[in-house]
């Protein structure tokens, strides 16, 4: 099966109240893991590459290698950009085989997210791409975003209804208590539902994004300080409110803090039991099982996605 655009996917989400997993990808194991998981639960997919992703593997090696993962599974696949800086970026990831594509102007004025996202959305549409924006700023660092507590600010709900009507745009980010990265909260994170509610009146069936929504497990903080670390106790997004989240106007929950969670804890437990260990396959094999077993979980626990092809 080919790689799909989001729009069809993202109405068939809003229509029957779930949402789909929006997977950061880096490497292969994480790549092969996820789409694995994906093809055993039978969930439509999109994997996610950062600025940060094409800077460490490459665009061209990520890209074939979502080429290659096509050829082991029949699930619909979504190649997106996740958080593109300017047009450019975008652009070059439109031409360059990607299905989806996320312009993040939310930094600018709100007249300039505007101008910013029109011009993605133009160039992206001709060419039969989906384009994700952003509308509120989260807190929290994760790859190339950095953005102070001070910084951050939730969705204006007044403002959705212009920005969504003004640029086209396929799908909105909003930010009503989310934050990126595994140093989020000293206590649990509060979504504002109520925010979240008068933002879906105002734009009926448009489907809505959450980002900075891995709930960091405690178990998975734990095992990576037990064998080797020093990361504090953060807590994410809990995964009832997640849930609840993926029943109403949601209809992509992205993925990535956990993912590595899941990886490091595996890989430190690893070297703690066999520390003469060398062979790379005898670290990432277990990190990639690791890595699919969460993704599962996620898809069918929190996502409910399952069996929505």
């Amino acid at each position: 099966m080919p790689l799909v655009g989001s729009q069809e996917l993202f109405k068939k989400a809003y229509a029957e109240g779930y949402a789909i997993g929006g997977f950061n990808v880096n490497n292969m194991e994480i790549l092969q893991a996820i789409v694995d998981a994906a093809q055993e639960t039978r969930s439509p997919l999109i994997l996610q590459v950062s600025a940060g992703a094409r800077k460490y593997a490459r665009h061209e090696y990520l890209v074939k290698l979502v080429e290659a993962a096509l050829q082991t599974t029949d699930v619909p696949i979504v190649l997106h950009l996740d958080h593109g800086e300017d047009f450019e970026i975008c652009k070059i990831c439109v031409d360059g085989g990607f299905t989806s594509v996320m312009i993040d102007a939310s930094s600018r004025p709100f007249a300039g997210n505007i101008a910013e996202t029109k011009k993605v959305v133009e160039y992206a549409h001709a060419k039969g791409v989906s384009v994700e924006a952003e509308l509120g700023t989260l807190a929290g660092v994760e790859d190339d975003v950095n953005v102070s507590a001070e910084d951050a600010s939730y969705t204006n709900p007044d403002q959705v209804k212009e920005f969504v009507e003004k640029t086209g745009v396929d799908s909105l980010a909003i930010a009503i208590g989310t934050s990126h990265g595994a140093y989020k909260f000293k206590g649990e994170a509060k979504l504002d539902f109520g925010r979240l509610e008068k933002i879906s009146k105002l734009v009926p069936g448009f489907p809505i994004v959450l980002h900075g929504s891995s709930s960091v497990p405690q178990d998975l903080v734990a095992q990576c300080n037990k064998f080797g670390g020093d990361l504090p106790g953060a807590k994410g997004v809990p995964e009832d409110m997640l849930r609840r989240a993926a029943t109403s106007a949601v209809c992509k929950i992205n993925i990535d803090t956990d993912l590595r969670l899941a990886m490091t804890a595996t890989i430190r437990k690893v070297f703690s039991e066999k520390p003469s260990e060398f062979d790379p396959r005898k670290y990432l094999g277990p990190a990639r099982s690791a890595i699919k077993e969460l993704v599962k979980h996620k898809i069918v626990d929190v996502l409910g996605s399952n069996n929505k092809m």
